[in-house]
C-alpha cells in the first residue's frame, strides 16, 4: 500500500469539503491528515489529503473528483518535488525531575517553548511528519497531557502552482 499526498483546488463554498472527503470515504480510503484554508483567492479553498491506498483505485479517485463540479484542480505531490510541514502542540507535564531533560529534546529539536506554567509546559515544533512523530515518540518517555497536531501543508517546490492547471 503507498501513502499519497493530494492537493485540491475547489470553489470556496459551503458543503465543498464534505462532498471531496465523501468521495475518500467511499472508495474507502482511509484519510491520515486534513487540511483546508482559503487561498490567495477568497474564491478558492485548499484542500490538502495525506492517505493510503492503490495507485489503481487512487487514479479512479482522482477522475471521480474531477467530476465534482467544485473541484478546480487536483495535483499529487511527491516528496521530491515539494514541502511538506506539520505543526505541533505538546503539553508536556512540568515536574522538578522531567524539567531539563524536556528543555534539552525541545532545543535539540528546535521546539519552541508557548506556554509555561508550574505544572505544565506547552511545545510548538513545525516539521515534516516523520520530525514530529519522532519527537512525540521522545516525549513518551515523559507524562505527555495533551497533544494537538495540524494536518500537512504541502506545496511544490518552484514556481508551479495548483492555480495553473485549473479544471473550469
Amino acid at each position: 500500500m503507498n501513502r499519497y499526498t493530494v492537493a485540491v483546488l475547489v470553489k470556496n463554498q459551503s458543503g465543498v469539503l464534505n462532498r471531496v472527503t465523501s468521495m475518500f470515504r467511499r472508495r474507502q480510503f482511509n484519510i491520515s491528515a486534513l487540511t483546508v484554508s482559503e487561498t490567495e483567492s477568497p474564491d478558492f479553498s485548499r484542500i490538502t489529503v495525506l492517505f493510503d491506498g492503490e495507485e489503481s483505485k487512487k487514479e479512479q479517485l482522482v477522475d471521480q473528483l474531477y467530476k465534482l463540479p467544485d473541484v478546480c484542480s487536483i495535483k499529487q505531490l511527491e516528496n521530491e518535488n515539494s514541502i511538506n510541514r506539520e505543526l505541533l502542540l505538546i503539553k508536556m507535564q512540568n515536574t522538578p525531575d522531567t524539567r531539563s531533560d524536556i528543555h534539552d529534546a525541545a532545543e535539540a529539536f528546535g521546539a519552541k517553548t508557548v506556554d509555561y506554567t508550574r505544572d505544565c509546559v506547552t511545545l510548538q515544533l513545525t516539521g515534516n511528519s516523520r520530525k514530529i512523530d519522532d519527537f512525540i515518540n521522545l516525549m513518551r518517555d515523559y507524562i505527555i497531557v495533551e497533544i494537538c497536531r495540524t494536518g500537512i501543508v504541502s506545496l511544490e517546490k518552484g514556481s508551479s502552482t495548483l492555480r495553473s492547471e485549473l479544471n473550469i
